[in-house]
This record gives structure tokens, C-alpha cells and sequence, in this order.
């Protein structure tokens, strides 16, 4: 009895033992499980990690790049358009006709500078031109702003007959040889108005210089001038190519896209974006009179300046 009562006791102690070795060896095992996952995501954590710095490294070599390059094409450019033998004497440095009330490269003090950067097939110039340019007008006259303004050529590949060198050479050339900036403004409003303007590609209507001179005419442009902007020669069409190739280069004028495009507006060197006049919910007269700080009962009142002055960024109008 004795004996059985011992026998059972060596068994229950087998059993425990043989519990107990059981129980850790599959805890070995569960560690050894969960090293290997831990491991695993180790791996994995260290790929999306060596990933995300690749894909970073790539983005940054590649707007680094981008900007290095535009820097470069925009220099180029640059050096390019100085170097044109034949060039406009009162184009400034960048490539603009600056007028204001007291004509060709006299800025009036302590007043904002518009800059306008148009070419003569884009269909948003001539829109630009019909419903701001009378304001602005107004305001050289009464000495409210200066205007700073860009002749562009990059659609003339859209005409059959090179519209856009032949009436923007004709522009440069009035800029040049008639002294009353009020002649250049009215020559351009003259080609932008809609029963002129030509379309673009396939409609296209050929447009000779006999009616690009005449609407200089009428823009109160000498009959001498005239014929003599429109005679042919061409003479600034090198220095406008280059001086187009130039502004499309500037990344100050690049819109939200990361591109240049027409119709450009500046004022005191900031880009004015014309996507703020639809979000305002407003006229563009409206939003760009807000932008300046002038209102609308002071345009052309001499003495009553825009509240940004020559210095100061446009005013936000869609806030």
C-alpha cells in the first residue's frame, strides 16, 4: 500500500515536471516566434524608411535641379536678350517700357508700378485690355500709377503670317519714335479690340501691315511713324524673341502651375493673380482698384494716391 502511494507521488511529480518542460518550451518557442515577426517588421520598417528617404532624396534632387536649371535657362536668357545688336533704347533692364504721366522711363514717385505682360494673339490680354486698361489709363494720367510693359511673341507660330513679331515690333518701334506713351496704350487697345483682334491656329484671318498701321494712326500715332513701324524691317523682332524668352524664364512671374502664361499682371513686382477676381466674387476694375487700395470715385483725381504706395504688396482681395 505503502509502495503504491509512493509510486503515485514519483507520478504526479513526472507529470509536473514533465508540465513544466513542456510549458517552456512552447514559451521558448512563442519568444522565438515573436523575435522572428519583431525581426521581420524590423526589416520592413528599415525598407520603407530607406523608401520614403529615396523617394525624398528624389523629389528634392529633382526641385533642386529644376530650380538650378531654371535658373540657368532664365540667366541665359538674360545674358541672350543683352547681347541683341539691335536693341530698344528705352526697354529697361528686364525687358519693359516703364510710362507714366511724364512719359517714357519717369517713374512718379510714392505710387504702385503695374506690370502688364501681354501678347497680341492671347485672347485673356485683349480681355485684360478691354476691362482694365481704361482704368489704368486714367490712373498714369493723373499721375495714380506707373506702367511697366512686356511685349511677348511665344504664339506667333499661331498665325500664318507672323502676326504677333509684326505687330509687337510695331508696338517697340512706336514706344521708340513717338514720345506720347497715350499712342502706344490706344494702338494696343486698338489691336485687342474684339472686331480686330484676329483668332488663333485655324482661326486665323491673315492680318497685313496696311491694318496694323492704319489702327497706329488712329491711336494718334504720326502717319510717318506709322508707315514706319509697319514698313517691313522689323528691326526689334531679334531683341523681342530674346526679351520673350527671358520673361518666360522668370520664376517670380510663374503662376500656381510652375509655368509662365499670358495674360501676366505684376504690381510693385508681386504676381497678381487673376484667379483672385473670379474667388472674390468681383469686376476686375473692382478687384484690382481693392488690390491697390484706391477707390473706384478717386480714379483719375490727381492728389488721391492708391494706399500701397510705390512699395507695399498688393492688397488681398479675396480675404
Amino acid at each position: 500500500m505503502v509502495d503504491s502511494k509512493r509510486q503515485a507521488k514519483r507520478a504526479t511529480r513526472a507529470e509536473r515536471r514533465a508540465a513544466e518542460e513542456a510549458a517552456l518550451q512552447a514559451q521558448a518557442a512563442q519568444a522565438a516566434k515573436e523575435r522572428k515577426q519583431q525581426t521581420i517588421i524590423g526589416i520592413i520598417v528599415v525598407a520603407i524608411v530607406v523608401v520614403l528617404v529615396a523617394v525624398i532624396g528624389v523629389v528634392i534632387y529633382r526641385n533642386v535641379t529644376k530650380s538650378s536649371t531654371s535658373a540657368t535657362d532664365n540667366a541665359t536668357a538674360y545674358s541672350k536678350m543683352q547681347s541683341v545688336e539691335t536693341q530698344p533704347a528705352k526697354a529697361n533692364d528686364k525687358g519693359g517700357f516703364l510710362i507714366s504721366k511724364d512719359g517714357y522711363g519717369k517713374k512718379t514717385a510714392k505710387v504702385p508700378t503695374v506690370g502688364i505682360y501681354m501678347e497680341p494673339l492671347c485672347p485673356g490680354c485683349a480681355s485684360v485690355n478691354r476691362q482694365l486698361d481704361p482704368t489704368l489709363v486714367k490712373m498714369m494720367n493723373a499721375g495714380q500709377l506707373n506702367l511697366d510693359l512686356h511685349f511677348l511673341n511665344f504664339q506667333d507660330n499661331k498665325s500664318s503670317d507672323n502676326y504677333s513679331n509684326r505687330a509687337f515690333n510695331g508696338a517697340i518701334y512706336i514706344a521708340e519714335h513717338d514720345s506720347d506713351p497715350n499712342h502706344l496704350m490706344n494702338y494696343l487697345s486698338n489691336i485687342y479690340a474684339e472686331d480686330f483682334q484676329p483668332g488663333e491656329l485655324d482661326n486665323y484671318v491673315s492680318v497685313n501691315n496696311s491694318k496694323l498701321e492704319k489702327q497706329a494712326v488712329k491711336a494718334g500715332v504720326s502717319e510717318d511713324v506709322a508707315k514706319a513701324a509697319f514698313s517691313g524691317k522689323n528691326e526689334y523682332v531679334e531683341w523681342l524673341s530674346a526679351s520673350n524668352d527671358y520673361t518666360i524664364a522668370r520664376p517670380e512671374l510663374f503662376s500656381s502651375s510652375g509655368a509662365f502664361s499670358s495674360p501676366t499682371l505684376t504690381i510693385n513686382g508681386t504676381y497678381w493673380s487673376l484667379n483672385n477676381i473670379t474667388l472674390a466674387n468681383t469686376t476686375m476694375v473692382d478687384g484690382f482698384l481693392k488690390a491697390v487700395g484706391l477707390k473706384s470715385d478717386q480714379v483719375g483725381v490727381e492728389g488721391s494716391l492708391p494706399s500701397i504706395g510705390a512699395n507695399k504688396k498688393p492688397i488681398d482681395i479675396t480675404a
